[in-house]
């Protein structure tokens, strides 16, 4: 009898210099289940010590959690210049964690994450947050709000290689970034 195939495992991360969410599902036939999620919560009196510390705390909850794959949402582009770039480092140090490790990246927009969870892609983030709780079976919507953005971004993803098993067979969909 062949041995039972290892439930993948998912790691969602909404990047922030200041607070970056993560979320870990795993993956039970085509069911997600919920494994754990929380907020880094970067330490450093400047944005290149909170990066590197960032990237630190990214690979301790990779290799707490060995994530098969890691999701991650892009920034927002309609934020000022200064801040898209803040918020590009920050998700530059989470895709070097998973990619130190080998582990694939994929990334999303957040309309394509509100998309995948909500089935609208401009959904607010309590419709967001409710689906969260929905898909995942939670008794309560996760808390802090970045945390439930990470949940959402890997349960996107989650959705896309659901989408691409049944049309062709593999995520093709690689660090787009």
């Amino acid at each position: 009898m062949p041995a039972a195939a290892t439930p993948l495992v998912i790691l969602g991360i909404d990047p922030g210099s200041v607070v970056t969410g993560y979320g870990v599902i795993r993956m039970r036939d085509v069911e997600p289940v919920l494994v754990t999620y929380g907020a880094i919560r970067p330490k450093g009196s400047d944005v290149i010590g909170r990066v590197a510390d960032l990237y630190d705390r990214v690979r301790e909850v990779i290799a707490e959690f060995a994530p098969g794959e890691v999701a991650i949402e892009e920034p927002f582009s309609r934020v000022n210049a200064r801040s898209a770039f803040v918020l590009g480092k920050a998700q530059a140090a989470a895709i070097l964690a998973a990619a130190h490790r080998g582990i694939p990246v994929f990334t999303y927009s957040p309309a394509e994450v509100k998309q995948a969870v909500t089935g609208y892609g401009r959904g607010s983030k309590e419709q967001v947050q409710e689906m969260i709780r929905l898909l995942l079976r939670m008794p309560a919507t996760p808390q802090p709000a970045d945390a439930a953005d990470a949940l959402a971004v890997a349960l996107c993803h989650q959705a896309h290689r659901r989408t691409a098993a049944l049309t062709a067979g593999a995520p093709t969909r690689r660090n787009s970034t």
